[in-house]
């Protein structure tokens, strides 16, 4: 398993990252360049996947910008840890399998810091439960094309909380959005890093 691992320290423009992901995607599929795993953040951007509903627009001046990853709406700021990859599945063809990869990186990772999450069937994504309070901290949104997945997914760290109410996260009503400083003020600066060795260790499972 080669793959590659960037990591950008700047905010990266979200059009210029998902246009990078799809010219890599093609390049792969051609078996003409490597995997991918990319850590980085956008400034503030709100997309909304496939399954989204306008409905769920509560900030009606806010720009939404509809992206052909899974998922509904959700939005990118500093402050958040965003995992973009480009992953073959072309010999194992398991979509299922491959969320729960990711799921578990994403759980295995917050372990580390001494945070209990857990992934829910019904509603995807990494949820951490507090005093009856169920709030996420983690969104998945993943695409596959020709058996190849890519987008990703993105940790909650310290961004701003109040983004989330110009929107319905997620498209989910009666569950909340959180981050890792709210439910833990402690140093994270080690968190990317656990992040890929965990998801390397995983993909290959």
């Amino acid at each position: 398993m080669n793959i590659e691992i960037k990591k950008s320290i700047k905010p990266v423009n979200y059009f210029e990252a998902i246009n990078l992901l799809e010219e890599r995607l093609q390049r792969l599929y051609e078996k003409k360049e490597n995997e991918l795993i990319w850590t980085l953040s956008h400034n503030e951007i709100y997309t909304a996947g496939t399954s989204y509903n306008k409905n769920e627009i509560i900030d009606k001046s806010i720009k939404v910008i509809e992206t052909n990853r899974g998922g509904k709406i959700t939005c990118h700021a500093p402050g958040q840890l965003i995992c973009y990859f480009v992953i073959d599945l072309r010999e194992k063809k398991d979509v299922r399998k491959f969320i729960s990869i990711l799921e578990k990186t994403i759980k295995d990772t917050l372990k580390f810091f001494k945070i209990d999450t857990f992934a829910d069937k019904k509603n995807i994504g990494i949820w951490h439960q507090k005093n009856n309070q169920i709030k996420k901290v983690a969104a998945i949104g993943v695409r596959v094309s020709k058996w190849i997945a890519y987008h990703g997914f993105a940790i909650n760290i310290n961004n701003n909380l109040d983004q989330y109410k110009k929107i319905i996260p997620c498209g989910i009503l009666d569950k909340g959005v959180t981050n890792l400083e709210e439910i833990k003020n402690q140093d994270y600066s080690n968190l990317e890093n656990i992040l890929i060795e965990n998801l390397i260790i995983n993909l290959k499972i």
